[in-house]
């Protein structure tokens, strides 16, 4: 399917593999989507600019950058940052078509039902998307799906109005006269409101005074004055900003027009430095329109499809977008007079052009698709060079995020000689196509089926979120793929039964699995393990992880991360298991109890395991502390020594006098671990983890998890009574 990106300034369309309908999301054919004259064009102007001018910019995405080069070093985080560079940025948030597949959990919606749909990342530029129920709307009859495809951009600006609360006769400044300011006119006229327009470009003006509202031209600076004597020497009862400028003057200006305790609504992207004169002693209300409305940011209800009461909160995102097409096809709102141009949707860089020259002056482009019902193609090809290397581990990335482009795919480019990667899978298209070409993948594909299926794939890497690992790690296997799966191995124990079941049922050789529990591979976990290896009594192991705060909304505490005990902490279990080479017999957990939801219980605990030959480990495991402060501390008291393991930089031994081991940098044991599965997989060594200890290790995980709930629950109870 094509697909419109942003690279380097310029619009590109490219082929891409069509996305897979997710359970509570539907699949889209679009007819047309809307660009925004706002948010895009902007994202085209970034994206051509040098990078270090864009990071003086953005300080807040270069403490990012350094932040995750102190944990995971210099070149990973070059490989992650000009990964996302090459791909390409898809565009668009605003759509309408025909749905074409409907996700397992889904009701409300049919294959053949017209809907609008909007989100950024969703609502692409592109032939089909995926779309969560709660961003798709069905289509009133008698609207137009070119109308219906400005869906976004109308549920923008009747948030905004919402946010202003207009009440009838009231008069109201609308700043800025694109798209979003003609739709915020046509609104607060609907809505009984007298409207003052205010824009530079005459043509805008003349469509505002068109659609019903007074115009002023603010370059010579007098339309303050003008709108207070406009309004009887009171002021503006409110002011909706609707333009983009970093200038700090639009808002400065506002507030001078209102009325006392008048009220100011900002929409638009502008700048922000207030002066206290300029709203302090009138009262004035500051208010931000937070895009779409309710709803908006907040995944549980975007990607999880879980709705608001109506009861409690009336205009959600998807009721005001509901709302929109409405008034469209009840006529109340008219795109007409705006002139919509269209264009087919591979001559997207003319569209965008025509809304930068100010000389053609295009307030809406519209970009449309192909009527013909293609097939839907879940495989984009590209040059063949991998299927013949049969030398070679011929290798499917099931999941090409920020961690596989930044570890795997660089480390196995080093591994050339054993491993070839011949498929890219990916749940986005275009990640999936800049991926397999930047790697010199066959081809790429949204589909898990494509490469189950394909006998010239000798083994699966799968580096997707927690959730998927189990049982896509056991669909490869019963497929006859061996497996390299990225921690956890699993989330619940009936996963894990399955996979052991797997391996208990079978008859003859079966597939090879391996967890991706990289820090026993690594130099400093090595060299201890060589010189504990002929220790005459047990170890008393005390590892610390400085792991740092995650926000509780994040991905890894929910249900697609397991928590960070199961998500993360098995690595700890695991260099427990590799260094004693025994079996776990026990566990205890205790946990703070904090004063603040900020902090959590579950990821700042103690666990105390003891295994069979003797030992004691412990695991402290943090995110109260500082992100400045290193991650990792491993101390190991065993027949007289210390071995103390910094960062994984460093291994010193008290005690003995050789066996150290540093390095310039952390050293986890990721491409050590790739080396270990290349042996096995050529024939020359075991798996590189037994399935035992993998099988042992998550189970630990999931006795820590049982005992750390249990702990949590007992200090909740302790601390309110």
């Amino acid at each position: 399917m094509k697909q419109v990106l942003i690279k380097d300034g310029s619009v590109v369309v490219v082929d891409v593999p069509a996305p897979v309908v997710g359970p509570k999301n539907v699949l889209v054919r679009v007819a047309y989507s809307c660009i925004s004259t706002g948010t895009e064009m902007a994202s085209v102007q970034t994206s051509g600019v040098p990078l270090y001018r864009r990071a003086l910019r953005q300080p807040d995405n270069v403490r990012r950058v350094v932040a995750m080069m102190r944990e995971h070093g210099i070149q990973h985080t070059l490989e992650r940052v000009r990964g996302k560079l090459e791909s390409g940025s898809p565009t668009g948030y605003s759509a309408a078509g025909t749905v074409v597949e409907v996700g397992r959990e889904v009701e409300g919606f049919r294959i053949g039902d017209s809907v609008a749909c909007a989100g950024a990342g969703i609502a692409n530029h592109a032939e089909l998307i995926d779309v969560p129920v709660n961003l798709a709307a069905r289509v009133p009859d008698g609207l137009d799906v070119k109308s219906a495809s400005t869906v976004t951009l109308g549920a923008i600006a009747l948030q905004g109005v919402r946010r202003a609360q207009p009440t009838l006769g009231e008069t109201f400044v609308v700043v800025g006269l694109g798209l979003l300011g003609l739709l915020t006119v046509q609104l607060l006229r609907a809505h009984g409101s007298s409207v003052i327009g205010v824009d530079p470009d005459a043509r805008r003006r003349d469509l505002a005074q068109l659609l019903g509202a007074r115009i002023l031209d603010p370059v010579d600076g007098q339309h303050v004055d003008q709108i207070i004597r406009l309004t009887n020497g009171d002021g503006a009862d409110g002011v909706i900003i609707a333009a983009a400028t970093q200038s700090d003057e639009v808002i400065s200006e506002a507030f001078r027009c209102c009325r006392r305790k008048g009220r100011v609504v900002i929409v638009g992207d502008v700048g922000l430095k207030l002066r206290r004169a300029d709203f302090y002693t009138k009262e004035i209300d500051l208010f931000i329109s937070a895009s779409y409305g309710p709803g908006r940011y907040d995944p549980h209800y975007e990607e999880g499809g879980q709705d608001y009461p109506l009861g409690y909160v009336r205009w959600t995102e998807n009721r005001n977008m509901s709302a929109y097409l409405n008034l469209l096809a009840e006529g109340r709102l008219r795109l007409e007079p705006l002139e919509p141009q269209v264009y087919p949707v591979e001559e997207a860089a003319a569209a965008y052009g025509a809304l930068r020259d100010r000389s053609r002056a295009a307030l809406i482009a519209l970009l449309q698709y192909p009527e013909q019902q293609a097939p839907i193609e879940r495989i984009a090809r590209l040059s063949p060079r991998v299927a013949a290397h049969k030398d070679r581990i011929r290798i499917a990335i099931v999941g090409a995020g920020g961690f596989a482009q930044g570890m795997h795919l660089p480390n196995l480019q080093k591994l050339r000689d054993s491993f070839v990667v011949r498929a890219i899978v990916s749940r986005t298209g275009s990640n999936a196509r800049a991926v397999a070409q930047r790697y010199g993948a066959d081809y790429a594909s949204t589909d898990i089926d494509a490469v189950l299926a394909d006998g010239q794939i000798d083994l699966l890497i799968i580096a997707t979120r927690h959730h998927l690992h189990a049982n896509l790690a056991l669909r490869a296997l019963r497929a006859g793929k061996h497996v390299f799966v990225e921690k956890p191995l699993a989330l619940t124990v009936g996963e894990l039964d399955d996979l052991e079941r797997f391996f208990a049922e079978g008859a003859g050789e079966r597939p090879l699995l391996m967890t991706g529990f990289n820090r026993r591979f690594s130099p400093g976990i090595a060299a201890a393990k060589r010189i504990l290896s002929d220790r005459s009594g047990p170890m008393l192991i005390d590892y610390r992880m400085n792991a740092g705060h995650i926000p509780s909304a994040h991905w890894v505490h929910g249900a697609e991360g397991g928590g960070r005990n199961v998500g993360e902490a098995c690595h700890i279990y695991d260099v427990f298991q590799f260094l004693t080479g025994s079996t776990w017999t026990g566990v205890s957990v205790s946990c703070i109890s904090p004063k603040s939801r900020h902090f959590r219980s579950d990821d700042n605990f103690v666990a105390s395991v003891t295994y069979s030959d003797g030992s004691v480990c412990t695991l402290t495991y943090t995110a109260l502390g500082a992100k400045s402060f290193p991650k990792e501390r491993m101390d190991v008291f065993c027949d007289g020594m210390v071995l103390g393991l910094d960062d994984y930089k460093e291994l010193r031994v008290a005690g003995r006098n050789s066996g150290g081991w540093s390095a310039s940098g952390a050293h986890k044991g990721q491409l050590e671990e790739l080396q270990a599965l290349a042996r096995s997989l050529q024939g020359s060594a075991p798996w590189p983890i037994s399935l035992e200890d993998q099988l042992a290790v998550t189970r630990l995980s999931f006795a820590v998890e049982e005992k750390l709930k249990g702990s949590c629950r007992r200090e909740q109870e302790s601390s309110n009574s």
